[in-house]
Parts: C-alpha cells; structure tokens; sequence
C-alpha cells in the first residue's frame, strides 16, 4: 500500500508521520487489495481543530473517502484509522461477497 500524508494550512511533522504509520499498521490484512492511501490533513482556519480526508483506492478502480472532524490532531488520527479499517472490512465483504 502506497500512503500519501499532506497538509493544508499545516505542514506535518516527522513525529507525526510517525504516528500515522504506527496507526495503519492495523491495516496489514488490506495489502492485497487497498493500493493506495492519500491523507489529508487540513488545519482549519476559523476556530481551533483539523479536518482529516482519507481517500482509499482499491484495486477493483473503486475509490472511498472517509472523513474526520476532530479538536486534537492525534486523537482525530486515532478515529480516522479505525474508519479507514472499517471501510476497508467491508468494501471487500461487499466486493468479495465474504
């Protein structure tokens, strides 16, 4: 799997990329089928917090966003890890028929 981290009005640190990476390791079971993975970490400009966008490609050519409006930077990778992982369960249990 291809990961792709990037900032809007925010430029993500190393410390960061890290804990991303630590986070996705859960994906391990998708290899086979979730190509690629584009993160997109937008710190918003009215009020205090960030938006996080993950968009998954499969290789069926099927493509899903997930989203996550969060306060606190880490806790927000937290929860879009756990939706990424949900979505990816079942985009293959819908596609695989499992």
């Amino acid at each position: 799997m291809n990961l792709t981290i990037r900032g809007v009005n925010y430029v993500p640190s190393d410390e960061t990329k890290t804990f991303i990476d630590k986070k996705l390791k859960k994906l391990a079971f998708a290899d086979d089928y979730l190509q690629d993975l584009e993160l997109a970490i937008k710190r918003e400009s009215k009020g205090i917090g960030y938006h996080i966008d993950a968009i998954m490609h499969f290789s069926w050519k099927k493509e899903k966003v997930v989203s996550q409006d969060c306060y606190e930077l880490y806790e927000g990778i937290e929860l879009i890890a756990d939706k990424i992982q949900s979505a990816a369960k079942k985009e293959k249990e819908k596609t695989m028929g499992i």
